[in-house]
């Protein structure tokens, strides 16, 4: 086990841990939220370490970033466990298994922080994304990978939840390129519905703060939920947050929500809801709402605001024509918050 490198002794023998929002307290022999963080002897440990339980070469464009790096591979790995239990993910085979100290190296593949740079190297890949499950909980792992791959001259991603505190942004942020960052609902209730969780304006703290204090490329997730998060009032108010604090040229992806879980229950979003919702976004002032999940609609390409021309053509996660260099518009010049 390696030792975490946020967290504060308390009496009693107890440590809180400060990487994520929750702020566990933790007992001797008790973990966190998480499950991977535990109290031994009044030291907070991870079990964690170099143990993947998914690696994969990726298009940047499945995390889904649009506007970074696009047509590049990434190496994408992701580990056990996650600090949210969301209602319906998709990948709740890892973010929901819990394993032990004694289990995990015979679960995983280990894969070193130097060992992870020359996957990429060999794959041909441009950088590392860190996705799956959420990467905070990695902290320490991701933290000495990151800064390897910026000596190599790669790109890094967290495809995260936005849980991590500004005092793990603090140390990741001058290695971390790029978020892809779901903001899952835009209200109390509806937040409650979909995951537990600490008070989410701290997850909109957290993005504001990556963008203005680090230069992170942000691009926003949400996935819309049938009953839960597709009414266009709330998702306007979404909408307008991101106009007003991340910039209007931000990305917003609306993705097509599919039954698991606990949501089994709920029925796959309409394509004429994300159609509706997309408009939302575009009449509150964003320049690039994307639907996804739908393969082939044209949601799914990007399109100049200036001269309304399609500038990129997609299929899946499949570029088919591309009309941007230096992160302009080919036909009218137009910065597009894109990053090449």
């Amino acid at each position: 086990m390696e030792e975490a490198l946020l967290y504060e002794t308390l009496s009693n023998g107890k440590v809180q841990c400060n990487l994520c929002h929750f702020h566990c307290i933790i007992g001797e022999g008790k973990t966190g939220i998480c499950k991977v963080r535990i109290n031994n002897k009044g030291k907070l440990y991870t079990i964690l370490d170099s143990y993947a339980s998914s690696v994969q070469v990726d298009p940047i464009e499945k995390k889904p970033l649009f506007h970074f790096h696009p047509g590049t591979n990434a190496l994408s790995l992701g580990t056990w466990s996650c600090n949210f239990r969301c209602r319906g993910c998709q990948n709740y085979n890892i973010s929901r298994f819990y394993p032990s100290g004694k289990n995990i190296k015979d679960l995983s593949e280990e894969i070193s922080p130097k060992k992870a740079i020359e996957l990429v190297k060999s794959y041909g890949a441009k950088g590392i994304a860190w996705t799956y499950n959420e990467p905070t909980i990695w902290f320490e792992y991701t933290l000495k990978t990151a800064k390897l791959a910026k000596k190599e001259g790669l790109y890094t991603v967290y495809v995260t939840n936005g849980s991590i505190t500004k005092r793990g942004l603090d140390l990741i942020g001058p290695y971390i390129d790029a978020f892809s960052v779901d903001i899952k609902a835009f209200s109390d209730e509806n937040y409650r519905k979909i995951t537990p969780i600490f008070d989410w304006h701290k997850i909109l703290d957290t993005i504001v703060y990556a963008k203005t204090k680090w230069n992170i490329h942000i691009e926003v997730v949400t996935n819309i939920i049938p009953t839960i998060n597709d009414s266009p009032e709330e998702m306007q108010k979404l909408a307008k947050w991101i106009k007003n604090n991340l910039g209007k040229e931000t990305p917003w992806h609306i993705t097509r929500f599919f039954p698991y879980l606990e949501l089994s229950h709920i029925p796959p979003t309409s394509i004429k809801k994300l159609e509706e919702l997309h408009d939302v976004g575009i009449k509150e002032g964003l320049s690039f709402v994307y639907a996804g999940n739908i393969l082939g609609h044209p949601y799914e390409d990007t399109y100049c605001p200036q001269c309304k021309r399609r500038v990129i053509s997609r299929r899946g996660f499949s570029i088919t024509e591309n009309n941007v260099h230096n992160g302009k518009c080919d036909f009218c010049g137009k910065e597009l918050n894109i990053i090449e």
